[in-house]
């Protein structure tokens, strides 16, 4: 590198055809932790061959070569990664049974067990039940739902907490 930054196109060459194997074994490592293919090695190579070739000016000569080449080298494979977004590829052959769409049976339970919870909210008090409703049900932030309710954060905790309180007591009377 040296050499080649001195001028010497021939010293380059070489020294551009000897990175090739040292950064697929950084690339090959890189992708495999960030859950790319194999296959997007090569190109991961490429493009860190044409930063070094972009911004060899950039490395200091006093400094070792290796660890400069390795950080472009995994900076690539990065925006290699963040380019194609963050997806990995699974088989989903052996959670076949476990995604499978539930049978009639699952669906009549859940239908009955979301009829059951509405009876139950019918019992509570209006407050109470908007309170669930809105916090538990529908997720929204004690905040926001105290906004929406026209009523203070700390007086909708009270209602939440004694809503679920409530409607513990009449599953258990329930069951």
């Amino acid at each position: 590198m040296r050499a080649a930054l001195a001028g010497d196109n021939q010293a380059y060459k070489r020294l551009l055809t000897a990175l090739a194997p040292f950064l697929r074994k950084i690339a090959l490592r890189a992708c495999a932790r960030t859950g790319m293919s194999a296959s997007e090695v090569e190109d991961a190579i490429q493009e860190t061959l044409l930063a070094v070739h972009l911004k060899r000016h950039t490395w200091d000569p006093t400094q070792p070569l290796a660890p400069w080449l390795a950080a472009i080298a995994r900076n690539k494979v990065i925006d290699a990664a963040r380019r194609r977004g963050r997806r990995v590829e699974t088989d989903i052959a052996p959670f076949e049974d476990i995604l499978a769409a539930p049978d009639e049976t699952e669906i009549l339970e859940r239908e009955l067990d979301r009829q059951e919870a509405l009876r139950l909210l019918d019992q509570l008090s209006p407050k109470q039940r908007e309170a669930i409703e809105a916090v538990s049900i529908r997720g929204q932030s004690l905040r926001d739902a105290a906004a929406a309710l026209g009523v203070k954060e700390g007086a909708l905790r009270v209602s939440v907490h004694r809503g679920l309180k409530s409607l513990a007591e009449l599953y258990r009377k329930s069951s």
